[in-house]
């Protein structure tokens, strides 16, 4: 099965959420646990919890169809010890809001040196926080989500992620999610069926395939080898429909969450039948 979904709102309460993806067709979907945009949020409450899983319960969706996104603010490779301690604490808040609400794990951007420290030394302050990050929280997921690459930020290149990791003790812990717009603007042509293989092997010798928890499916505004993060509904930007349908034709994406990122809401519901349409017909 195919967890397919856009990325929906959580306005007027998280547990409204799986009753937005409903709305457009989803079997999946990505979310926010706060608002991303500020460092603090009121505290997710039990009564809370209960709703959203109770909502969940009524839209027949399983936790592992979901891919929660962390704030935009979080650095958790800053070359600020202040910032980075900062980064750590927003992403242990929601790290514990996912263990309250019974999801397995939190997508977070690796982060970025601010164009102060090299790559390389960004990177190891990751795998630090990380280090930090699985001790204050047990059992919840860290997914770290390749970039585009834009303004200093790492994890451009799954060398990069694989950096990060070679710096985390709990390995088991730490997974990873593929966004084709950051993909594609950090320089891997995907724009075909074989370029979009090929991206897939170079993860799977880098890092392995059994390591990817999601992918962000997007197509991109901007040309390849950008490195900069714009994202364009599907078919209708620089990367086309080529990798998305090779994607949905094999079955080594299936059960994980496969995010919409794309930009305009009122196109979600034909995308994700489009998709899944490719799916059914490969089944047959």
């Amino acid at each position: 099965m195919y967890f397919l979904g856009p990325h929906v709102s959580i306005g007027g309460g998280i547990h409204l959420a799986p009753k937005n993806a409903v709305s457009a067709g989803a079997t999946g979907f990505g979310l926010f646990l706060k608002n991303q945009r500020q460092w603090e949020a009121p505290p997710l409450t039990a009564k809370e919890a209960g709703l959203f899983k109770a909502a969940m319960k009524e839209t027949g969706y399983p936790v592992e169809g979901l891919l929660p996104h962390a704030g935009y603010l979080i650095n958790l490779a800053s070359p600020s010890a202040d910032s980075r301690q900062r980064s750590i604490g927003a992403m242990a808040d929601e790290l514990r809001r996912a263990a309250l609400l019974g999801i397995p794990g939190v997508n977070v951007h690796p982060g970025s040196s601010l164009r102060q420290i090299s790559h390389d030394a960004a990177c190891d302050l990751c795998a630090e926080s990380i280090n930090a990050l699985h001790s204050l929280v047990p059992k919840i997921h860290i997914i770290l989500e390749n970039t585009a690459g834009q303004g200093g930020c790492i994890g451009d290149t799954f060398a990069s992620l694989a950096r990060i990791r070679r710096g985390v003790t709990q390995k088991k812990r730490l997974r990873f999610c593929v966004d084709t717009a950051h993909t594609f603007s950090a320089g891997m042509d995907i724009r075909t069926a074989a370029g979009f293989f090929k991206m897939v092997d170079d993860f799977d010798n880098t890092l392995g395939l059994p390591l990817l928890a999601g992918m962000h499916l997007n197509d991109s505004m901007v040309k390849l080898s950008s490195r900069i993060d714009r994202h364009a509904s599907l078919g209708e930007g620089s990367i086309g429909w080529a990798p998305f349908k090779a994607l949905f034709k094999d079955p080594r994406f299936e059960n994980i969450p496969l995010v919409l990122e794309t930009p305009d809401e009122s196109k979600w519901a034909s995308e994700i039948k489009t998709l899944l349409n490719l799916y059914i017909i490969a089944m047959r």
